[in-house]
């Protein structure tokens, strides 16, 4: 019998919440700079498997064995990001289903990882961090391609009800009695929307003036779990109308504010959670009576290799950190990047390259070049720059010609532009947000 007050359950299903066993609220103390307003944490990786995705695998599991599309045995597939996957392996565990799960290769190791480790059979695919609704290739496609076939069924995480339901029937319950009906303000970031949607819509059934913001990051992000504006405008339980305000965080800020989360709040918080409280102190008052949840989504511990990318500081002592790559070169990565100087916006970028055509210098491995590249960029990857024979023959004679160097993100590219730099040309800037902004911008490709 499971038992909430003495915490002993009759398996670990018994762990899974709503408004009688709820995941907790915190108060946030030294991060928020408010004198009035109050805002509460909502720490999701108290479900059982580790993250809010727990609510929507369970709700679309159940939804499916009512309708008997999901029923003993059965070969189960669904794209995700990490969360979602992780939550269905377990119950699948749980329940004697089988998983397939195909995602990106940019989604953190630590994530591809555990998949594996708890039974999933991960397909990785050169796709965007979080697979795109509309696009013909990629974790989406594969996953519908699969889910065609008789043997598999597709859960479908994005287009599915049960995913926004799911947060009807818990999390927004949830916050309604922890907060005793005080809440005035809820926050979630923009994933597949169905944290936002159903919370949400039941909040606004208890007291229409409760406030809903969304927060997604910019094109280009590297921030696990959300989503652009751009892949929000293809995300069917993307429903603007029924939100109060959205708005942007930038990868850097949601970064540092992560840092001070832990460091100061001693709150395990991983980015995308900082990513919706900066937007929250973005667009809330500070006003007597406002009371703020902002919803927590997952912890820190499987994004180490995003901390080493963005913090300074992350990487193993010495002369390479634990990805092998040179701490010296990091560090004047680092410098430049944000400098308006040495780097340029996607959208500049797309009206310089529209006008004049610099030359585009793509440093990706040859496979990500292959499956989408901006026309006409020639193709050197970064781990052979410095070493391949003629590359100065294919670049510009005149050191003052405009050049882009691109890479997938707008990392590397960094270092390429380092590279350039170093052999006397004068105009070179480096494609913030990589040819993933590009593309989620909807501009023109060429592939292979």
């Amino acid at each position: 019998m499971n038992d909430h007050a003495l915490r002993i359950y009759d398996s670990i299903l018994g762990l899974r919440c709503d408004a009688d066993n709820p995941t907790p609220l915190v108060r946030l103390n030294r991060v928020v700079g408010f004198e009035h307003t109050q805002v509460y944490a909502k720490l999701e990786w108290y479900n059982p498997f580790g993250a809010v995705k727990d609510r929507v695998a369970d709700n679309l599991l159940e939804d499916g064995e009512e309708r008997q599309t999901v029923g003993p045995g059965q070969k189960l597939v669904e794209p995700t990001s990490g969360n979602t996957g992780m939550a269905l392996a377990m119950l699948a565990n749980a329940k004697g289903y089988s998983l397939t799960t195909p995602l990106s290769s940019e989604i953190p190791l630590e994530k591809r990882t555990m998949l594996r480790f708890f039974g999933a059979d991960v397909m990785e695919l050169q796709d965007t961090l979080c697979p795109a609704p509309g696009a013909p290739e990629g974790a989406i496609a594969k996953a519908m391609e699969l889910g065609d076939r008789s043997d598999f069924h597709m859960l479908n995480q994005y287009v599915n009800e049960a995913n926004p339901e799911a947060h009807y029937k818990t999390t927004g319950p949830e916050i309604w009695r922890q907060t005793e009906g005080r809440v005035t303000h809820f926050v979630a970031g923009l994933g597949t929307c169905g944290t936002i949607t159903g919370t949400g819509r039941y909040l606004k059934e208890q007291r229409v003036d409760v406030q809903v913001i969304g927060v997604h990051p910019m094109d280009g992000h590297d921030i696990p779990g959300v989503r652009s504006l751009r892949q929000l405008e293809q995300t069917q339980l993307f429903r603007p109308d029924e939100y109060d305000a959205v708005v942007e965080v930038d990868d850097e800020t949601a970064y540092n504010l992560c840092l001070r989360l832990n460091r100061e709040e001693s709150i395990t918080a991983g980015p995308s959670c900082s990513m919706a409280l900066a937007g929250a102190l973005k667009l809330v008052p500070d006003k007597p009576g406002n009371i703020v949840v902002v919803i927590f989504p997952d912890n820190a511990f499987k994004y180490a290799s995003s901390f080493v990318r963005h913090l300074p500081g992350m990487a193993a002592q010495g002369a390479t950190n634990g990805a092998g790559k040179n701490l010296l070169m990091e560090r004047m990565r680092e410098n430049i990047r944000g400098n308006s100087e040495l780097t340029v916006g996607v959208d500049a970028a797309h009206e310089q390259w529209t006008e004049s055509k610099p030359f585009v210098l793509d440093v990706r491995p040859r496979e990500q070049y292959d499956e989408a590249h901006i026309p006409g960029a020639y193709n050197v990857p970064l781990a052979d720059l410095a070493g391949e024979s003629g590359v100065e023959a294919i670049l510009p004679q005149d050191l003052d010609a405009p050049i882009f160097s691109v890479c997938q993100r707008g990392n590397a590219s960094l270092s390429g532009l380092l590279f350039l730099k170093s052999l006397g040309y004068r105009n070179v800037r480096s494609m913030d947000g990589g040819t993933l902004a590009w593309r989620e911008k909807g501009y023109e490709t060429d592939s292979a």
